[in-house]
């Protein structure tokens, strides 16, 4: 068993800056990698980010390219997302995920734990 959870999220207002942290336990040797999706009200879960564990390639969604930066700290299991520029349309709930293999970093059903999710709310 794995858990995830997220922290970092809140309000902010539009063109500033969060960070956002997901803290690993449990079963995480295996990991392949860790990712970001986000979903706002009314909407599909969405693909941000995510990150080989065990080495340094990333993905980015491409909403999100060049605006949030995602990394880990591997000795404390946590992975972060760093999101600038924030405009009204990342206003969401985010969700920390894990996966045990490659394949198709955007989906959803490839993953094998989630977290609770943490808000973002950016403001106008």
């Amino acid at each position: 068993q794995v858990q995830l959870v997220e922290s970092g999220g809140g309000l902010v207002q539009a063109g500033g800056s969060l960070r956002l942290s997901c803290a690993a336990s449990g079963r995480t040797v295996s990991t392949y990698a860790m990712a970001w999706f986000r979903q706002a009200p009314g909407k599909e879960r969405e693909f941000v980010a995510a990150r080989i564990w065990y080495g340094s390639a990333t993905y980015y969604g491409d909403s999100v390219k060049g605006r949030f930066t995602i990394s880990a700290d591997n000795a404390k299991n946590t992975v972060y997302l760093q999101m600038n520029s924030l405009s009204s349309g990342d206003t969401a709930v985010y969700y920390c995920a894990l996966r045990y293999y490659s394949g198709l970093m955007q989906a959803i059903r490839e993953y094998s734990y989630w977290g609770h999710g943490t808000q973002v709310t950016v403001s106008s």
